[in-house]
């Protein structure tokens, strides 16, 4: 265990003006308490609202400005890149991560590759998404094969060069965290989660309904890339399925008409199964060859 080693904070800022200056405060306290060797990296990404002049008037970060808004993702990709150190750790503005937490996550970060944070006490989030929120991790569980805790929660220490290496393929929105969970779990990674407890947001969230969709569609292209047979198989295997009933179907009306007819919809069923089930082989294939030239 190894809680001396040198890290960049990252913190990405959209529209926080309740929370920002506060968190900041309280994180370099800890930090200093602590005396850590770190470096604190906020990027403001496009706020419309006074976020950017709280920044200006607080000493020791590293501040970046985005002309406009890009997204989370993107604020965290522009963290990463200008970051001094070898390891990175993510920390929201909105105040929902307790510093205390950081000294655990060190612990751990000469064993794992990743360090994530898995949100089993405090505050929850808004009622009306959990059920939403239920049905992604289940849909993420399922797809990945594995059991993941946590599929996006903000806080997480990870290597640098493991962020730099996948950068390509993280998205700019929201969908980032969840992006990493299932790349690094799927990759193989040592992936270590650590119980954590979190505050109600401070503020407004900025994620909206259609971040929901998006978060969908990431979890979907994420598996395609990596584990497609895990997408084309069961949808092979459903449409097979109404494949045989149609058939079913056909052969018992026949019955009444004195000779087998086969319709239309049954052959289509039939092809389509057919059609996913070696397309998922072809895009498994095509996966297996750009793993082996990593």
């Amino acid at each position: 265990m190894n809680s001396k080693i040198n890290f960049s904070i990252v913190m990405p800022v959209y529209n926080e003006e309740k929370a920002v200056k506060n968190v900041l405060e309280e994180l370099k306290a800890y930090l200093n308490e602590k005396k850590y060797q770190t470096e604190i990296i906020v990027v403001n990404d496009g706020s419309t609202d006074q976020t950017k002049k709280i920044l200006r008037s607080i000493d020791d970060i590293k501040l970046i400005n985005h002309p406009y808004n890009k997204g989370n993702g993107a604020a965290l990709k522009t963290g990463i890149k200008n970051a001094l150190y070898d390891y990175v750790l993510f920390f929201d503005a909105d105040g929902q991560h307790k510093p205390e937490y950081i000294k655990e996550f060190l612990k751990y970060s000469t064993e794992y590759d990743v360090i994530a944070g898995a949100r089993t006490k405090g505050y929850k989030g808004p009622f009306m998404r959990q059920p939403g929120k239920r049905i992604l991790h289940f849909l993420a569980n399922y797809l990945s094969d594995q059991k993941i805790p946590d599929l996006n929660c903000g806080m997480r220490l990870i290597k640098k060069d493991i962020l730099l290496r996948f950068m390509h393929i993280f998205p700019n929105s929201f969908s980032m965290y969840t992006t990493m969970s299932l790349i690094f779990t799927k990759e193989g990674l040592n992936i270590k989660y650590i119980p954590i407890g979190i505050n109600k947001r401070i503020g407004k969230s900025t994620v909206r309904p259609k971040d929901a969709f998006k978060m969908f569609i990431s979890i979907l292209r994420t598996i395609i890339l990596f584990s497609p047979l895990r997408v084309f198989l069961p949808v092979s295997t459903a449409v097979f399925g109404l494949a045989i009933l149609s058939l079913s179907l056909d052969i018992f009306l026949s019955f009444s008409h004195g000779r087998l007819n086969i319709g239309d919809t049954t052959i289509l069923l039939f092809i389509f199964s057919l059609f996913f089930f070696f397309f998922g082989l072809l895009a498994d294939q095509i996966s297996a060859i750009r793993k082996e030239q990593k």
